[in-house]
């Protein structure tokens, strides 16, 4: 379970005396005005019981934010995450390539009819099918390609463009939804091509920078060009001001930066998932309403922009209001079960009065939260403290020729890596979260395939805990990726076993066998 300690805001701020080593922030800093619940129309109570609902649910959220008529109503992170670090989008990268398109359009430099072999004559195939010469950029911005199967594309392949372009489309461009990353890819790499910049480059001026979005981290292939697809990394309330955006239909601080005509195309369904079943079947699946311009279609007259394992902006228009969450969930649609039961319920035409005795019960028993610890230390168990072992490791696929473990007066322990050219520390808290950063990439690469570029130093967080005498448990959480790293540490006195595995790639756990020095 999800357990109750110490960041949850809902109009007010609350702190209380926490065993922490940093406290969560709080500045806010983002530009988003502040208000309360009640003060926008929303009962309190039902931001409670959507908090409770996740803890009952065990789901791993990891920040929450709402907002109702433009204003930050309930903001809240759940520790070791706070507000000024950033997290791995996902296919929520999507809704940003989209929305360069449409800045693009705007300018006149496409359209989304052109053709998309147009784009690439020096990498097309060398027979040209009647399915791709239909292929237009309205097709790639609505998963209407016509592929079935789909290349894989990681870091060991050069040229994407061209590997895409050569996979052959089975059925007619427009008739068929089948979602698919390479499709995101494609429009990034058109925009590039029209603009002589990336796509990260290209919306910096015209959409990160007028919003006041800023340390922008997002993932390029081999050959330079913006993901598109996945890798963009946003901080919590650069997310609520996207919703925002299009909530206001292209409009900010009362400039028109893109057309309503094109928030209304992208916001409505051009494509339907499953038109082979009846409407009853549709009617509540959140994957079968409908798909804009790399938008999500909702139940509840929404619309979402969606990456994987729950990096949601929901966006309900009538209501006039915004729902942002950060996750590592399995299933997102249990998420949004829980915010139209709690949170789209609770959402009235006119304002409300405050209870006194309900804004307290949840300033003093949800002022913060924190992720599921992964161990706690028996009580009858205490951390070896002042002390340093040093391992000499035998050969291992991981090259570490050296581990370290440098107990801290406090029972923190700190472990050291050595390689033969490099060596990364990290500091595990006992009991507790201690950050850090490390240029050591993390699981989410090693599963992904693709090279950090210009992306360290990762965030950290470590905790470490004892489960027995002799046996060590270390977590290390990569922060922005939402991955973690075990080490698995059993001690002797002549040496240490090392059971190490990670989330990228839980079925292959890795032993290292290390003797004393």
């Amino acid at each position: 379970m999800i357990r109750v300690v110490c960041s949850v805001l809902v109009g007010v701020s609350v702190f209380m005396s926490c065993n922490r080593v940093t406290p969560p922030s709080s500045g806010k800093g983002d530009g988003l005005p502040r208000s309360t619940p009640e003060a926008q129309g929303v009962a309190t109570e039902g931001i409670v019981r959507f908090l409770e609902a996740i803890e009952d649910k065990d789901l791993e959220i990891h920040s929450f934010m709402m907002l109702r008529h433009g204003k930050v109503i309930s903001e809240a992170w759940w520790y070791p995450y706070k507000r000024d670090i950033t997290h791995i989008m996902h296919s929520m990268s999507k809704t940003a390539t989209s929305t360069a398109i449409g800045f693009a359009v705007q300018e006149n430099l496409l359209s989304v009819d052109d053709k998309v072999i147009s784009f690439f004559p020096e990498d097309l195939p060398a027979e040209i099918s009647p399915e791709l010469e239909k292929l237009t950029v309205k097709h790639l911005l609505t998963m209407a390609v016509g592929m079935d199967k789909l290349p894989v594309l990681t870091r060991d392949e050069p040229n994407w463009a061209r590997t895409i372009l050569a996979t052959p489309i089975k059925y007619e461009p427009g008739t068929r939804f089948h979602y698919d990353s390479n499709a995101s890819y494609m429009l990034s790499a058109i925009l590039e091509k029209v603009t002589g910049e990336t796509t990260m480059a290209y919306l910096t001026p015209r959409f990160f920078e007028p919003l006041g979005i800023r340390d922008i981290q997002w993932e390029s292939t081999p050959d330079g060009v913006t993901l598109g697809g996945g890798g963009l990394r946003l901080k919590t309330a650069d997310m609520a001001k996207i919703g925002q955006f299009y909530l206001q239909k292209g409009k900010w601080n009362g400039q028109q930066l893109l057309p309503e005509s094109w928030i209304e195309e992208a916001t409505t369904a051009q494509i339907y998932q499953r038109p082979d079943r009846s409407p009853e079947a549709n009617a509540n699946d959140e994957g079968a309403q409908g798909y804009g311009y790399q938008l999500w279609i909702c139940t509840h007259d929404a619309y979402r922009a969606d990456g994987a394992r729950g990096q949601l902006i929901v966006v309900i228009p009538e209501k006039e209001a915004v729902i942002v969450t950060t996750a590592n969930v399995a299933n997102i649609h249990t998420l949004l079960e829980l915010m139209w039961e709690h949170l789209d319920a609770v959402i009235f035409p006119n304002n409300l009065n405050s209870d006194p005795m309900t804004t307290e019960m949840f300033g003093s028993r949800v002022s913060a939260l924190e992720l599921k610890r992964p161990s706690i230390t028996p009580d009858e168990l205490s951390p070896r403290k002042d002390m340093q072992q040093t391992y000499q490791m035998e050969p291992n696929t991981l090259g570490i020729e050296k581990m370290t473990f440098d107990y801290q007066p406090d029972g923190d322990c700190r472990l050291t890596l050595v390689k033969s050219n490099e060596s990364h520390e990290f500091l595990f808290g006992w009991d507790r979260w201690r950050y850090g950063e490390t240029t050591k990439p993390g699981p989410y690469f090693l599963s992904k395939r693709r090279t950090p570029d210009r992306l360290a130093p990762f965030t950290v967080s470590g905790y470490g805990s004892w489960t027995t005498t002799s046996d060590l448990s270390l977590c290390l959480l990569y922060m922005a990726e939402a991955h973690y790293e075990y080490y698995s540490c059993c001690f002797t006195d002549e040496g240490v076993t090392v059971r190490l595995t990670n989330t990228g790639q839980p079925d292959a756990p890795i032993e290292l066998k290390g003797n004393r020095l």
